[in-house]
């Protein structure tokens, strides 16, 4: 499967621009079969060796500006994502859910973009190389509050790692009234890092239905890169 070619830009004008900022990447190994059932029909995981993985990824959204708009939004996010292809093509991620500190956000990619994203009250805290995160849903119980401090540079990640398979995707996809919808974003590869979890207490696996408990099985940082988005668009119509 080609896993390099969507780092590439696509042609034409983004839909806006964006700076993701102290993401974390928290992994779990779960078993393959449930996390498929959890899948919208035209989907298929994407594994690493064999092994299914959901990620937990707290970071920071700043300058956060469609192409339209002359004012950028700073807020935090945290996604619950795995990895999944179609027809054997197009790796990517789906996401069972977001949560954003922003409700313009939230209402925003919901109505427009058919993403699970959830209103949540969010803070985050940097002290030398460690990180204090926290995140907890206005509706429901679902929360996150984690610790990592952050470890030596590993640089960008090489095709065929697992780093490179968790961390550089470069494709969406996202449900909405039945249709399969798919999207891009384009950036530099993260200048990954390693990590040390100092606590990582969670509810956010069980909220999507996923079982995964105890501490994450692989953790990274990355500091941050600047983003282009580009408009979602039903997996019928020409290009990726």
């Amino acid at each position: 499967m080609d896993r390099v070619s969507q780092a590439l830009r696509p042609s034409g004008a983004n839909a806006g621009t964006q700076r993701w900022r102290h993401l974390a990447f928290l992994h779990w190994e779960v078993e393959p079969a449930p996390l498929q059932a959890l899948l919208p029909p035209g989907l298929t995981l994407d594994l690493f060796e064999e092994r299914a993985f959901v990620g937990v990824v707290p970071f920071a959204m700043e300058g956060v500006r469609p192409r339209w708009s002359p004012l950028a939004f700073d807020f935090l996010e945290t996604n619950v994502r795995t990895y999944v292809h179609r027809d054997g093509r197009d790796p990517a991620v789906f996401f069972f859910s977001l949560d954003a500190a922003s409700w313009l956000a939230v209402r925003a990619a919901r109505l427009g973009w058919g993403l699970p994203y959830h209103h949540a009250e969010m803070s985050m805290a940097a002290a030398g190389a460690k990180v204090d995160y926290a995140t907890r849903r206005y509706h429901g119980q679902a929360h996150l509050d984690v610790q990592w401090k952050i470890g030596a540079a590993l640089g960008p990640s090489a095709p065929g790692t697992i780093e490179h398979f968790l961390m550089e995707r470069y494709l969406l996809f996202s449900a909405k009234g039945g249709e399969l919808l798919v999207g891009q974003v384009h950036h530099p590869a993260y200048p990954a890092h390693e990590a040390e979890l100092g606590r990582c207490q969670q509810t956010l696996l069980a909220a999507a239905g996923i079982a995964a408990s105890g501490a994450p099985d692989l953790v990274h940082y990355a500091p941050g890169v600047d983003v282009e988005v580009f408009a979602l668009r039903p997996v019928s119509q020409p290009g990726v």
